[in-house]
């Protein structure tokens, strides 16, 4: 029997493509910054495209504060879609742009080789996947770790000597001022509506309320479109607005996560009298920083089922307990029998929860209120006639106190809506008519 052979040509084994994306990132919103970054994304789409043994996967870009891994919400999506098998390499810049601390790299890097995708650090010219690609890449991060921290200290001296010479550091312009050469100058117009915020606050109006009122008007706030409560807060705790500066208000963690911490006294602060053209006086400043500490503490206290007066207080008239009406506005305390029968069988008054406390504070000449105290010296609060207030102590004695009634402390919320509504007419481009 004759052999035959037959020849089988070779099928030519298809080119797999390497899948290849980008990562970029620059760590500020500067304008040339940006532009940076707009460069990062060409060069990389034309570099990765004009390679042949490479399909193009993407330029992933952060415009980001900070080099954390967590707050760079494109970093997290290449990152996701390497472990989905869409990657083969990644190619950055270096190894700073790439992670800011040796430890998040060497993790980054490691959860990536464990899946075979390689990344290439171009200045350092490293491939993670080859064989001293871990050891050169560790100490790599390591001096560029160091030389962060280097950066790092460096600029807080350089801005610890210009607070010392009372100079401001970075700062925004903000309603009421424009920030020149590092240096506030007041806006007349817009001067008169913190003047006006400051004002209606004192007035007693709440920080919602006066949002309300300004929005009502059309009067903008500095970066928004409409007023909220913080925006009415943080003009209303600005020092700056007195014409001293003060300096150091906040503080970067560290030199890695650069979290933004407010200053409570980790560092020194620097104050700078005169430094501008007051917009409300240093007494309207503190008059208004001393009631909203008043009315923090009454809204803890309110607020807390420890803080509650249940129980405690009692009508003169009726002999019956007080208890709590809660509302958007402060909580006051009510006679049952006048809650549920009406003032014909107990004509007796609501007690605000801020006037106990004022009460309890003058007694015991306390600037500010002690729960503690509170609970070991009153056994009951009695609410009388013509606004007084009996505290009976633990100790047998009983101490009056006649608290002052604001017309605002009886007001319902129809009529607080009446007052903003008169207010509206008495404010005119946050000039006030009398």
């Amino acid at each position: 029997m004759e052999r035959t052979i037959t020849k089988i040509d070779a099928i030519p084994k298809l080119e797999i493509k390497k899948r290849v994306a980008a990562y970029a990132r620059v760590s500020s919103g500067k304008d040339s910054m940006l532009h940076s970054l707009a460069q990062q994304v060409n060069y990389y789409k034309h570099l990765i495209q004009s390679n042949d043994a490479w399909t193009f996967a993407g330029v992933y870009a952060d415009e980001a504060y900070t080099g954390t891994k967590d707050t760079r919400l494109e970093f997290q999506a290449l990152l996701k879609d390497a472990k989905s098998g869409k990657i083969d390499m990644i190619m950055t810049k270096s190894i700073s742009r790439f992670a800011r601390n040796t430890v998040t790299l060497l993790e980054t890097v490691r959860a990536l080789k464990a899946i075979n995708v390689d990344v290439f650090f171009e200045e350092q010219n490293i491939h993670t996947l080859s064989s001293e690609g871990e050891m050169i890449l560790t100490l790599l991060a390591s001096f560029a770790q160091e030389e962060s921290r280097s950066v790092s200290e460096n600029m807080k001296w350089r801005i610890k000597k210009d607070f010392e010479q009372g100079i401001i550091w970075g700062g925004n312009s903000c309603l009421g001022y424009k920030l020149i050469n590092k240096q506030l100058h007041k806006i007349d117009e817009e001067a008169k509506t913190v003047q006006m915020i400051y004002e209606l606050y004192l007035d007693g109006y709440s920080d919602n309320e006066i949002c309300s009122l300004l929005n009502d008007k059309g009067i903008k706030p500095y970066k928004s479109k409409a007023w909220h409560r913080t925006s009415v807060m943080n003009i209303l705790t600005n020092y700056n607005y007195t014409g001293d500066l003060l300096l150091q208000k906040t503080y970067r963690d560290n030199h890695l996560n650069k979290v933004q911490k407010i200053n409570d006294g980790v560092l020194n602060q620097y104050v700078v009298s005169d430094n501008h053209e007051p917009i409300v006086s240093k007494e309207i400043f503190n008059k208004a920083q001393a009631m909203r500490q008043s009315k923090t503490e009454n809204h803890q206290f309110s607020n807390k089922k420890e803080h509650d007066f249940k129980g405690m207080i009692k009508c003169g008239l009726c002999h019956k307990a007080y208890t709590v009406k809660h509302s958007k506005y402060d909580p006051v305390w009510m006679c049952s029998t006048f809650r549920t029968k009406g003032k014909t069988v107990c004509p007796s008054k609501q007690v605000p929860t801020k006037k106990i406390i004022e009460g309890f504070n003058q007694i015991f000449n306390l600037e500010s209120f002690d729960e503690r105290l509170f609970r070991s010296k009153i056994k009951q609060i009695k609410v009388m006639p013509n606004d007084e207030l009996i505290f009976h102590m633990f100790d047998g004695k009983e101490t009056s106190y006649t608290w002052q009634t604001s017309r605002r402390d009886a007001w319902t919320d129809e009529m607080r809506e009446k007052a903003r509504i008169k207010a509206l007419s008495r404010y005119q481009g946050g000039i006030k008519h009398d």
